[in-house]
C-alpha cells in the first residue's frame, strides 16, 4: 500500500514538473537566430519586376537575369509578379560589370579555364510609400560590388559560355530573392 502511495505521488511530481516546465519553454522568448512568422514582408503582395538594364556590350544578360529573378520570385515568395502601376513594390536592376577573364592557359596560349563574373546592382522599393526596401549598389569609394556571382568553365573538357552564364544568373536570382527576405 505505500509502494503505491509513492508510485501516486511520484507520477504527480512528475506531471506537475512536465507542466511547469512546458509553461516555461512558452514564457520564455524564442532562440537566437529563430523568429516567428514568415520570412517575407506580410504587408508585400505583389512585385513588378521590369527588364534589368545594362551598359555592357554583352546583350542577353539582362533579359536572363530579369527571366531568372522572375522565376526564384514565383518559386520562393508568396509575392506575385505584376506590371506596371498595380504593384505593391518594384525591383529593379543594373548590370554594372559583364567580366570573362582567362584563369589558366595551355603553353601554345590557348584559354584551358576561363572564370564568368557578373556584378549587378539592385533595388527594391515600395510604391505605395516610396520608401527603399533593400537595396544593393556598387559604393563610390570603388570597393567591391555586393552582388556579384562567379562560375568557372573549362571549353576543353565541354562546358560553355551558355552553361557558365546559366549558372551566374541563377546564383544571382537566388542572391537577389534572398535580399528580399525580412531582417531579423
Amino acid at each position: 500500500m505505500r509502494n503505491n502511495r509513492l508510485m501516486l505521488f511520484a507520477t504527480l511530481c512528475g506531471r506537475r514538473w512536465t507542466l511547469a516546465l512546458l509553461l516555461l519553454a512558452v514564457a520564455l522568448p524564442g532562440c537566437a537566430g529563430y523568429m516567428v512568422g514568415g520570412a517575407y514582408a506580410p504587408d508585400v503582395r505583389t512585385v513588378h519586376v521590369p527588364t534589368f538594364t545594362t551598359d555592357s556590350y554583352r546583350r542577353g544578360f539582362e533579359l536572363q537575369l530579369t527571366e531568372a529573378v522572375q522565376k526564384q520570385i514565383q518559386s520562393r515568395t508568396p509575392y506575385r509578379l505584376t506590371k506596371g502601376p498595380g504593384a505593391d513594390t518594384r525591383l529593379t536592376g543594373h548590370i554594372v560589370e559583364v567580366r570573362k577573364d582567362v584563369l589558366t592557359e595551355t603553353r601554345f596560349d590557348d584559354p584551358r579555364e576561363l572564370q564568368l563574373s557578373l556584378a549587378v546592382e539592385v533595388r527594391w522599393e515600395d510604391l505605395r510609400s516610396g520608401q527603399v526596401l533593400s537595396s544593393r549598389q556598387m559604393p563610390l569609394s570603388g570597393d567591391a560590388v555586393q552582388l556579384i556571382a562567379h562560375s568557372e568553365f573549362a571549353p576543353e573538357v565541354g562546358h560553355s559560355l551558355a552553361t557558365a552564364t546559366q549558372d551566374v544568373t541563377e546564383s544571382l536570382a537566388r542572391q537577389i530573392v534572398s535580399m528580399m527576405e525580412t531582417p531579423w
